[in-house]
Formats: structure tokens, C-alpha cells, sequence
């Protein structure tokens, strides 16, 4: 059974309703299909790469659409016959659709296909305004951007 609970959670908290769905429709959908099969990386504190194993597929065949929180891939299949007769087919030539929820502030920066891989790369760029501000108590009005330890020293550097 791949029901999850949430409810003590829902009680206690506030504004994560749409993170609860999520994991919710996660775990109702999770005997989905595993084709194509795929990873997702994680490269550095805000870059991610997914990459799908697309063997037979061309630039043309695949649509990438990124939306707000939501990438989707899509591939097409193709009609082609070969010259000769199959006896075998064992190389899957079906379309199909892969959706990835993403975070706030995540878009794309980049796709490939090559040898068969389709890479994906993604970034997280936290807008100006929403990043941690310290605030100075009394005389100065001016406001500091929060750095973490390592912004700091790689800043120092």
C-alpha cells in the first residue's frame, strides 16, 4: 500500500499544502512506467543535471517544455520502416512523456542529446529581493545581503 498519512503534518503547519499534494500524487502514481529510464543529479548547492536514456531518438523527436514548477519531456515515435525484414525488435521505439516537479526558482539552463543521453541542466537563482537581508538596528537604514561561510570565503579569496 503506498498511501501516505500527512495529516499531522497538514495540522501543525502552515502554506504547505501544495508540497503535501505533491507527495501525495507522488505516491498514487508511483507504479508509473520507468520508460525511459533516467537520473538526476545533484551538481552543486544550486545546479542540478537530469539526463534520460533516449537511444533512437533525434533532436526532432523530443519536445522539452518548461512551465512554472512542471518540465515535462516528450518523445515521439517514429513511423519508419526499415529496408529489410526484423526478426527481432528488441529496441523500444514507443513515445512517451516524463514529468519533473521542480522548485521554486528553477529553470533551465541548458539541454543536449548526445550518444543517446539527453541531458538537462537546471539552476536555481533565488531572486535579489528574496534573499535573507540583515537588518542594522538604530542609525543605519541600508540593508546587507546574508552570506553564508563559504560565499564569504570564496568572496575573501
Amino acid at each position: 500500500m503506498n498511501r501516505i498519512d500527512l495529516t499531522p503534518y497538514r495540522r501543525s503547519t502552515v502554506g504547505f499544502d501544495r508540497l503535501f499534494d505533491l507527495l501525495e500524487s507522488q505516491a498514487r502514481n508511483s507504479s508509473s512506467e520507468n520508460y525511459p529510464p533516467f537520473n538526476i543529479e545533484r551538481r552543486d548547492e544550486d545546479s542540478y543535471r537530469i539526463t534520460l536514456a533516449v537511444a533512437g531518438f533525434r533532436n526532432a523527436d523530443l519536445d522539452i517544455i518548461a512551465q512554472q514548477n512542471l518540465l515535462t519531456v516528450q518523445g515521439r515515435k517514429r513511423d519508419e520502416q526499415p529496408d529489410g525484414e526484423m526478426l527481432h525488435v528488441g529496441i523500444a521505439n514507443r513515445g512517451f512523456e516524463r514529468r519533473f516537479e521542480l522548485a521554486d526558482f528553477v529553470r533551465v539552463a541548458n539541454a543536449d542529446l548526445a550518444d543517446g543521453m539527453l541531458t538537462i541542466d537546471l539552476v536555481r537563482e533565488v531572486p535579489e529581493a528574496m534573499k535573507p537581508k540583515k537588518i542594522a538596528i538604530g542609525g543605519k537604514a541600508t540593508l546587507e545581503v546574508v552570506k553564508d561561510d563559504e560565499e564569504a570565503s570564496a568572496e575573501a579569496a
